[in-house]
């Protein structure tokens, strides 16, 4: 179940209000759009009509939020800035994971490091890149701002169609990312802790011969599986009953691995010379980890589900309304 065009809108401008705003100016306006559709149907434009020009005419819902919030935007105009703000999200959500990743990649196989350097190696990464990352895109826009060149590509025209549908469940670009980053994440830590971190491989080495292999597949299928909801838009029963059998699958393998003493290496004796023994509680606390994350997973789904089934609405904080 979909939103329609006016709640769309409405709510694209109130999720940039502060909370206690929020009330006042969804009625506020709410009455504004009803009154000015209302004339254009007196003057015999068909109402979907009435309601595509009056959202035309009262522009970027992001630019409406900041007039009635009051936000001063001093280093980058008003013009300009919700095109700042969309371009320095996107750099820090999608492309800062991707650098970091890269660059402790390249430490990992430049030498022997430790577990520590490459850790503080991903922070100082994350400090220093995010930061030029916020530099060169405020600077970039500054300049266009001032200059006036290609000022009329970034700025175009807001329509209606660049409304995102508010539909119960349907994940953004940006959580797609990171369900796309996470699996490659951990297929990627587990076959470079067979080569690097630590002299003795932390998981047993046998299993390449079968298991890993097994669970990395599992673990791309996972991200198959966050594709699969992103171009379905929703939750569904077939991608309930495939995460489940997924997730029941990762767990018997990781279960049977943890239970039969097969999961880690029984050569390695501990990091940076700290004796520890992964035979003992460490092994059933790894156990009990994974069951409660498997099963909290497949009941989140479940529930995401059902409630998509339903057509059941999301409450918008402080509006008094809900949306579907």
């Amino acid at each position: 179940m979909t939103t329609n065009l006016v709640d769309r809108y409405v709510f694209t401008a109130l999720r940039r209000v502060p909370e206690q705003q929020r009330s006042d100016i969804d009625r506020e306006l709410r009455a504004s759009i009803e009154d000015a559709v209302e004339a254009r149907l007196e003057a015999g434009e068909s109402r979907e009509a009435a309601i595509e020009r009056t959202l035309l005419e009262l522009g970027d819902p992001d630019r409406l939020a900041d007039s009635y919030a009051g936000r001063p935007n001093y280093l980058i105009g008003p013009e300009l800035y919700p095109v700042w703000r969309r371009l320095t999200l996107m750099l820090l959500t999608t492309v800062l994971p991707i650098v970091v990743i890269v660059v402790a990649v390249v430490q990992i196989l430049s030498g022997d490091v430790t577990v520590g350097d490459v850790i503080g190696s991903a922070i100082g990464t994350i400090i220093n890149v995010g930061a030029q990352m916020v530099f060169w895109s405020t600077l970039g826009i500054w300049i266009i701002e001032r200059t006036g060149a290609g000022k009329d590509d970034l700025n175009r025209p807001w329509t209606p169609k660049d409304l995102p549908k508010y539909e119960r469940g349907a994940p953004s670009r940006i959580q797609l990312a990171a369900n796309l980053v996470w699996p490659a994440t951990l297929v990627l830590l587990l076959v470079l802790q067979q080569f690097a971190f630590t002299e003795v491989p932390l998981l047993d080495p046998a299993n390449w011969s079968f298991w890993w292999p097994v669970l990395i597949v599992l673990v791309v299928l996972k991200g198959l599986l966050a594709y699969w909801v992103y171009r379905a838009g929703t939750w569904t029963r077939p991608i309930a009953v495939v995460n489940a059998v997924h997730g029941l699958a990762v767990a018997a393998v990781l279960l049977y691995l943890l239970g039969s003493d097969n999961f880690f290496n029984p050569a390695f004796t501990g990091f940076n010379d700290v004796p520890v023994d992964l035979t003992g509680w460490i092994s059933v606390a790894t156990m009990i980890c994974v069951a409660l994350s498997i099963a909290y997973d497949i009941g989140d789904v479940t529930r995401k589900t059902v409630q998509a089934g339903k057509g059941l609405p999301a409450k918008i904080p402080g509006s008094g309304n809900t949306y579907a």
